[in-house]
């Protein structure tokens, strides 16, 4: 499995080298470019070639445990693709591991809050850290998720300027401000979201996935990682 790792890195940086001009058929065209005013016509270009290496650092991919194996299977499986986090994490099988772990706990475990919010908290945190890479991953999931691709993108922009429910609207703000300005938390941001309906067990989970996503925004721009092409064209 560590060799497939390797491919992958391998089969990026093959992609980055081809030329501008490369029209490959299995690619899908770019968005028009503006030339005096009016879109000039589109030019298929491969999808990673702005985007690879996946991380600025020169990390060997280590021999992935059964576990992993078995998961970046699963990921090919389902997705199509293998996240390219996963795929920057590959180098320690021990920090790879327990990103997962906590990962699939904080997103995908059991919550009072959906999937969709969960996504949403990830994007309005990320957008306070101009991250590229989660802005871009999940901005995706929470297009897929609502069926909506512009409140997709208003939370990637401003969270503020989308018609969220007082329930959303409460959770987003205290993310933001957890994430903004975490020593003014206080009693009171606390009394809103139990206003809005959320226990105290939510409480902590809308501040367990805020925190997961500001270490993670802060990993991501440290290592100038790069999100898998694909995440820019789902559920648009």
């Amino acid at each position: 499995m560590a060799k497939a790792d390797k491919s992958v890195k391998t089969a990026t940086k093959a992609t980055a080298a081809k030329p501008a001009s490369a029209k490959p058929a299995s690619v899908k065209p770019s968005l028009h470019a503006i030339k005096g005013g009016k879109p000039a016509a589109a030019k298929p270009v491969p999808l990673a070639a702005a985007d690879a290496p996946i991380i600025a650092l020169n990390l060997p991919t280590a021999k992935l445990t059964p576990a992993m194996a078995a998961y970046f299977k699963k990921c090919q499986d389902k997705l199509g693709f293998i996240p390219n986090v996963l795929v920057a994490y590959a180098f320690d099988m021990v920090k790879l591991e327990a990103f997962v772990a906590m990962y699939n706990d904080l997103m995908l475990g059991e919550s009072g809050l959906t999937k969709l919010e969960r996504e949403m908290i990830a994007v309005a945190v990320s957008s306070q850290n101009r991250c590229y890479y989660c802005l871009t991953a999940h901005g995706a999931a929470v297009r897929q998720y609502s069926g909506n691709a512009l409140l997709g993108e208003q939370i990637v922009m401003n969270y503020r300027a989308a018609r969220l429910s007082k329930r959303q609207r409460a959770m987003l703000d205290f993310a933001v401000k957890l994430t903004a300005q975490p020593a003014n938390v206080e009693h009171g941001d606390r009394e809103r979201l139990r206003r809005a309906g959320f226990s105290d067990r939510d409480i902590w989970d809308i501040a367990a996935i805020a925190g997961f996503f500001n270490m993670s925004n802060r990993v991501a721009s440290a290592t100038d990682m790069r999100p898998n092409a694909v995440y820019h064209g789902q559920a648009r």
